[in-house]
């Protein structure tokens, strides 16, 4: 065996949606700040996140997150999630699983029953506090960053479906929230398809008739996913549809931001009280408000966001010299045709 180039990759989930960890295989990526490196990768030089997510060693249902140097003296480590769009700003279950593998595997030492860790994101700093017991991270519970509502009951024109109304929120990126009982939607797994397809149009429509910009970082100006909202005898469900067109197998944690943000501004939540949010295959989130504050001129809130992760698989990417596909490839069959 020959490799010119290799990696090491944690298999991790959080509540069922596939968040895997490189542990080794790189140093750094240029920039001063997560927000930088994070622009690098979209703009300059992409090469890790194809070579981690593009087939044979990838695959388009997941993520790939990249630990790399803090870039600010309050946190411990930085991680961007990479995705097979692009590298983004924030996912709360993939900051689960960083923290499941940087306790478990020993990377920051583990202290019991709590240990807290500080993670250095595009977005801003999230607090993770993993609750341990023998070993184990038996959940985290992610202080995100500042949350906020753009628009309540914006009308949008979708392909297929004419006039629908759509709130617009940030939870780390954001969102088009949809309401699914409006659509006769119950979001179960049976419905997955149908939800991409519906899901796919929306964000298309969503993205291109409403403008956003976060009041801190120009590069966060567009709406990156639309994110199914139900209740359902009062159980909550989210289902968030993520490029190339897949249903987030977790309830979504910056997803799930953002739909405390819609809640709160309706006086549908109040301060300090959990609610559990679950996902298509039934994974959950415990979610609450636990602060106000504001960004710019936008009041906010600062939700937090608990659930699970297990590691799976601890695996070696490499590439051999004469490999015809160092990059990896994709094809329209599972990647989509936007490709």
């Amino acid at each position: 065996m020959q490799w010119n180039k290799k990696i090491s990759v944690l298999g991790v989930h959080a509540e069922g949606e596939i968040g895997r960890v490189i542990t080794a295989g790189v140093l750094d990526i240029p920039g001063r700040s997560m927000m930088d490196k994070m622009n690098y990768i979209n703009t300059v030089d992409d090469s890790i996140r194809r070579f981690a997510l593009f087939e044979p060693r990838g695959f388009s249902q997941m993520t790939v997150n990249l630990l790399l140097p803090a870039t600010q003296p309050e946190a411990d480590v930085g991680f961007i999630p990479m995705q097979p769009d692009c590298a983004h700003a924030l996912s709360g279950s993939n900051s689960m699983c960083v923290t499941t593998a940087l306790l478990e595997t020993g990377m920051i030492p583990m202290q019991e029953p709590h240990t807290e860790v500080v993670l250095d994101t595009p977005a801003g700093l999230v607090t993770a506090t993993a609750h341990c017991e023998n070993g184990k991270c038996k959940s985290v519970s992610l202080t995100m960053v500042p949350s906020f509502v753009e628009a309540l009951d914006q009308q949008i024109e979708v392909e297929g479906l004419g006039k629908l109304t759509v709130d617009i929120a940030y939870g780390g990126c954001y969102f088009a929230l949809v309401d699914a009982n409006a659509l006769g939607l119950k979001l179960r797994p049976s419905e997955a398809r149908t939800l991409v397809e519906l899901g796919t149009r929306i964000k298309q429509a969503a993205a291109a008739q409403i403008s956003v910009q976060h009041p801190l970082y120009p590069s966060l100006n567009k709406i990156e996913y639309a994110i199914f909202t139900g209740n359902y005898e009062g159980e909550l469900r989210s289902t968030n549809i993520i490029y190339p067109g897949r249903v987030d197998r977790s309830p979504c944690g910056a997803g799930s931001s953002a739909r405390l943000a819609v809640m709160y501004a309706r006086h549908q939540i109040a301060m300090n009280e959990p609610v559990k949010i679950k996902s298509t295959i039934d994974g959950r989130f415990i979610c609450e408000v636990v602060a106000e504050t504001t960004v710019g001129d936008k009041q906010a809130i600062i939700p937090r966001i608990e659930g699970r992760a297990w590691i799976y698989s601890m695996e070696e990417y490499g590439v051999d010299p004469s490999d015809p596909f160092p990059l990896g490839y994709t094809l329209s069959d599972t990647w989509g045709p936007e490709i």
